[in-house]
This record gives structure tokens, sequence and C-alpha cells, in this order.
């Protein structure tokens, strides 16, 4: 299903949940990311609150996209967070498969900040998340991880804070 490559392990929140239970992560050499606009956090703290905020509600709109809502989690994406979730979704087309249940924040830690960027190293939870295949059987593969950390990078884009990276860390937090 996916590519292993020597490098950083990209990932969004959808792909998180399908690619560690399916022992797949997807890299690939990094996409140019939008230059951030030079105006935006007016502190360190400004930028990590957004970047969460931001993060949260990705999530939220993916948990509501998993379970046939219309929200739309791609509209907090930007460069290689974006491309990295439009080449996942179709890899879950063409496979056949299908996600349920809910991912969950456990934890945000700030890493680094300036008025410009931001990045958070987030823990989710992936118990309740399963991975369907096209008859709707459950194939979510025993023993994964049911935590996972990921660093998330945010931008500030001139008119508001949008996620330009997510790298895997590590397997459980």
């Amino acid at each position: 299903m996916g590519r292993m490559a020597e490098g950083r392990w990209r990932l969004t929140a959808h792909a998180a949940a399908v690619m560690l239970a399916l022992a797949a992560l997807t890299a690939c050499t990094p996409d140019p990311t939008p230059t951030p606009s030079p105006t935006g956090f007016a502190s360190d703290e400004e930028a990590f609150a957004a970047a969460e905020d931001t993060y949260r509600a990705y999530i939220d709109a993916s948990n509501a996209q998993t379970d046939g809502g219309s929200a739309d989690p791609l509209e907090f994406l930007t460069g290689e967070a974006l491309e990295d979730a439009i080449e996942s979704e179709n890899e879950l087309v063409q496979e056949g498969l299908t996600l349920t249940g809910p991912l969950e924040i456990l934890e945000v830690a700030h890493l680094a900040a300036d008025r410009t960027t931001a990045t958070i190293r987030v823990c989710l939870d992936l118990s309740k998340s399963r991975v369907l295949d096209s008859s709707g059987a459950d194939v979510t593969p025993t023993g994964r991880a049911e935590r996972f950390s990921v660093d998330v990078g945010v931008i500030w884009t001139g008119s508001e804070p949008l996620i330009a990276t997510s790298e895997a860390g590590a397997p459980s937090c």
C-alpha cells in the first residue's frame, strides 16, 4: 500500500491510523512548503496556541468526516501536509479501505515557535479507530500501536495558521 523510504515519515491524522494499522508508513522526498507570511503570531505563546487549536480543529474535522459528516479536514492543510493527505486518501480508495472510529488527542507538547511558525508534538490515541475493507470487514491488525506521536508544523499563511508538515514520531507516547 505505502512506500517506505529512508528519511522522514509524514502523515495526516487519517493516514496515521491507516498506515499504523497496516504497518506501512508513507514517506517521500520533502516537497516545498509555502513560505510563511512575514506577519503572524504576536508571541511564541500565541504561535503555540494557534498550532494546537489548528491541529485540534483538524482532528475534529477528520473524525467528523470519518463518521460520514461533511467536514473537510483538507481545509486545515497546506504544502507537504496537503499533498500527503491527498495521496493517502487516494491510496485508501485504491485499496478499498475506510476508517471508522475517532482519533483522540491525548497530549500536546510545545517544541518550537517564532512569529510565523510553530511546531508541536501530539500524542494520538488510535484505540477506537478501525480499518475496514470494501466488504466492511475489520482488517485492523492485532497488536498495532494504540498510541502514536506526530510532530506537527504550523505556519502563518497571511490570513490563518495552517498545518504544513506532519512527521511521525514514536510508535507510542
